[in-house]
């Protein structure tokens, strides 16, 4: 079987721009756009890992011993864990010629799907792009979450229609992506959104409607206002906003402001079961992980997508069995700590 090392070194072969770091801390590629880099200074992306780091988990081991069970309920689904694999598209533009998006989608939504999670797809101006995620969404049962970009009106009904016929259990809008220049190039201009727009989105279709995006407790009561079911703490990876806040910044004022009202997720920086506990301690419900799945599909396709699963999988359970916290729900504010 293979080993996560073994993965990286094959993926470092096989990959454009991204270099596969051990510690996929936004550092060897920072600006570097299209690639897996952040926006302008490319800082956004290191802050986004460095700003979990800095949460110190309390380790506490008189407990009686239990085995952690890291599942978790969410949009009307069982989950083996509170992950899922984020959302990322036009593969050949950022990442070069090994995977086409049809090819990454079919092989990340199924890995995804046989360990027990999900995985958010990617959306472009390539209309193929979303073609390819619905068609890996379908293909696997339903078992994933498209993500649409903020279009103009026009686009989003079309592809609300491949959405629809995918039989996805929920879908998203990553309303962040408003920062990206090709949006705001189209015409009808693509881009922000208001309230009374996304409730239309979010009634579309039946299924739970999540917002990626969210930055402040003010963009969540405009998600909770516009009927979201979930909202992901979230600024893009860095990709659309120079110098703003890291998401470990700004997600324990939004779990505050709105846990209990509206699922909450996030992600940004987030690459072990010890950022996960740390995410769940600060207010998440669940996380999502995007540039390191895309290393394990690359240096090891659908065997590298669960090696990393189990290795997150390894990861949660041993911080929650050396911290004392027998399930997701028991996981507290008080059981990390700066220093």
């Amino acid at each position: 079987m293979v080993d996560y090392q073994q993965i990286l070194k094959q993926a470092a072969a096989n990959l454009k721009n991204c270099r596969a770091c051990r510690e996929c801390n936004g550092k060897a590629c920072a600006g570097l756009m299209p690639g897996p880099g952040s926006k302008g200074v490319g800082d956004v992306a290191a802050r986004n890992y460095e700003k979990w780091q800095e949460w110190r988990l309390c380790m506490d081991t008189i407990h009686e011993s239990f085995i952690p069970d890291t599942k978790i309920d969410l949009f009307g689904r069982s989950f083996a864990l509170p992950v899922f694999a984020g959302p990322v598209g036009a593969m050949k533009l950022h990442y070069g010629e090994h995977y086409s998006d049809a090819e990454y989608n079919d092989i990340l939504v199924s890995a995804c799907a046989q360990k027990g999670i999900a995985a958010f797809t990617g959306d472009g101006i390539d209309a193929n792009v979303m073609l390819a995620a619905t068609s890996a969404i379908k293909a696997a049962d339903g078992s994933g979450i498209p993500t649409l970009k903020p279009w103009n009106q026009e686009t989003i009904e079309e592809k609300m229609q491949l959405i629809k016929a995918s039989g996805c259990f929920a879908f998203a809008m990553d309303i962040d992506a408003a920062g990206l220049p090709f949006l705001k190039g189209m015409q009808p201009p693509a881009g922000s959104k208001t309230v009374q727009e996304l409730r239309e989105i979010a009634a579309a279709i039946d299924v739970p409607f999540i917002l990626k995006g969210i930055m402040t407790v003010k963009g969540a009561e405009k998600a909770i206002e516009a009927g979201a079911d979930a909202i992901i703490v979230s600024n893009h990876g860095g990709r659309v906003l120079d110098g703003c806040a890291a998401t470990a910044e700004v997600l324990p004022a939004i779990a505050s402001a709105c846990k209990g009202r509206i699922k909450i997720l996030v992600d940004g920086g987030i690459r072990s079961g010890a950022d996960i506990f740390r995410a769940i301690a600060l207010g998440a419900d669940a996380v999502l992980i995007a540039r390191p799945f895309v290393t394990a599909v690359y240096g090891g396709g659908a065997e590298g997508a669960a090696c990393y699963i189990d290795k997150l999988s390894a990861e949660l359970a041993d911080a929650m069995e050396m911290c004392g916290a027998a399930k997701l729900s028991d996981i507290t504010a008080d059981m990390i700590k700066k220093f």
